[in-house]
């Protein structure tokens, strides 16, 4: 389980999620760390400012020999604020240091000490007699009124603990707002890996399904999007399996069945000359005519086979000699001028362009053209019209065989290209595989331009010169 995508998706977004929130908390508890004490700071400021003005002009009072008309109820102050006020320094008031308890100029350091003489307000922390607790301390010089002099300062400290109890409560709320965020997190990353791991699932189901050779697997729709996408090339690649495994079977099945026939009839053939059942001279003749034009109809199929595969890997190789285009075609125009007249097919080869002459393979050019004519005989009716013609312009040589078959609808013009596909379920299907194969191994290529019920039009495209 802990291997499966369905795992470890929603763990890998809540891993993060819970980095980003640890992350974000070490930095509010940072920030509210330094605001707390910056907002401390400066209430202690405003608090020991105000009590060093009633301290001041109390003190003023007194040295005019007036009864102070403020008194400093610090015990008030202390019980309402919860902070506590000290005094450091020359007494000046009588009773001084029960308004303010004395404090030793030690716990403020000298150097501080020396910033507060100099009329500065200082900030420092403060463990104060007879107590076990931090404070955070501010103490704020006291000067007579109208005078310059600093003889003391007023300290008005809080309690550090204080500020934790703010930072826990922070927290705290901290705490309960991740876990909030945790379990909303939880339901959209069980949501969300779901939604995207299911149709993942089923085409991991498919997958084993297409290994196990069952290509008619059906593959649900994953929507847009990346699975989308794959869920649609993985449907395309089922599909073309199948049909690859339906080739290889008609494939089995015809190659068998062209091997079978001639070896039947080779094999009878011997047969009967080694049984001496052929005694007669020309009875002989027309075994062994039968034999040679079986063997030759193994050779081709056998050569066919053969060149397809080294085309497909890529191990085909090509002669390069000066051919005569024009004697070429007419080579192969002849070949097939018997079977034209014996089915009374209209065969017309017209005007040649004149001189055409092309740097190729001659041998492979021709076998081309044979199988485009080939093809054209089998699909045209007796009766029926086929042009062979030669064309030559902008640098190229073209060869185009027409002729007045059944034609070929759209969803079948790459098919008939493919290797062992056959639209009658007769021939091995090799002839047009192997003739685009060659073209393209030539720098040439095959164009077809068919209408069904009409005929169609293949044209053989080569360059003069190789590439």
């Amino acid at each position: 389980m802990f291997q499966s995508l369905r795992f470890r998706l929603p763990a890998l977004f809540l891993s993060g999620i819970a980095l980003a929130g640890l992350v974000a908390t070490v930095i509010a508890v940072r920030l509210f760390q330094d605001y707390t004490r910056e907002r401390s700071i400066t209430d202690l400021r405003r608090e020991a400012r105000g009590i060093t003005e009633l301290y001041s002009a109390a003190a003023a009072k007194l040295n005019a020999n007036q009864r102070p008309a403020i008194r400093f109820a610090r015990h008030t102050f202390e019980r309402a604020t919860g902070d506590r006020v000290y005094y450091v320094g020359l007494s000046v008031l009588p009773g001084g240091h029960d308004i303010a308890p004395p404090l030793a100029r030690r716990y403020v350091g000298s150097e501080k000490y020396r910033a507060l003489q100099a009329g500065k307000t200082i900030t420092f922390e403060l463990v104060p007699p007879n107590l076990d607790r931090t404070y955070l301390a501010v103490a704020s010089p006291v000067r007579l009124p109208g005078g310059d002099k600093v003889f003391g300062g007023l300290v008005v400290a809080t309690p550090k603990a204080d500020l934790s109890k703010q930072l826990n409560t922070l927290l705290e709320r901290l705490a309960l707002a991740f876990l909030g965020g945790i379990v909303i997190a939880m339901g959209l990353a069980w949501y969300f890996s779901r939604r995207l791991t299911n149709p993942l699932v089923a085409l991991s189901r498919a997958a084993d399904e297409v290994a196990r050779r069952r290509y008619d697997v059906d593959v649900p729709a994953a929507g847009s999007g990346e699975v989308g996408h794959l869920a649609g090339r993985f449907r395309e690649m089922a599909a073309q399996l199948r049909e690859a495994s339906e080739l290889e079977r008609n494939f089995l099945m015809t190659v068998s069945h062209e091997l079978k026939t001639p070896l039947t009839a080779i094999r009878g053939h011997v047969a009967a000359l080694l049984e001496g059942i052929a005694e007669d001279p020309a009875v002989r003749a027309v075994s062994l005519e039968a034999i040679a034009g079986e063997t030759l109809r193994l050779e081709r199929l056998v050569g066919d086979i053969l060149d397809l595969a080294k085309l497909e890997a890529n191990r085909f190789t090509v002669r390069r000699e000066e051919i005569d285009m024009e004697r070429l075609v007419d080579r192969a125009y002849s070949a097939f001028d018997q079977e034209a007249r014996r089915r009374e097919i209209h065969y017309d080869r017209p005007v040649g362009v004149g001189a055409a002459t092309i740097v190729s393979d001659g041998d492979r050019v021709l076998q081309i053209i044979t199988n485009l004519l080939s093809n054209a005989f089998r699909w045209t009716p007796d009766g029926g019209r086929i042009e062979l013609a030669l064309g030559a312009e902008n640098g190229s040589v073209s060869v185009a065989v027409a002729d007045t078959g059944p034609g070929i609808n759209a969803a079948e013009r790459e098919r008939i290209f493919r290797p062992f596909w056959t639209g009658d379920g007769r021939g091995t299907g090799l002839g047009l595989a192997i003739a685009r194969e060659l073209a393209l191994a030539l720098g040439g290529r095959i164009e077809l331009d068919s209408t069904p019920g009409r005929g169609s039009r293949f044209e053989l495209l080569l360059p003069n010169q190789p590439g």
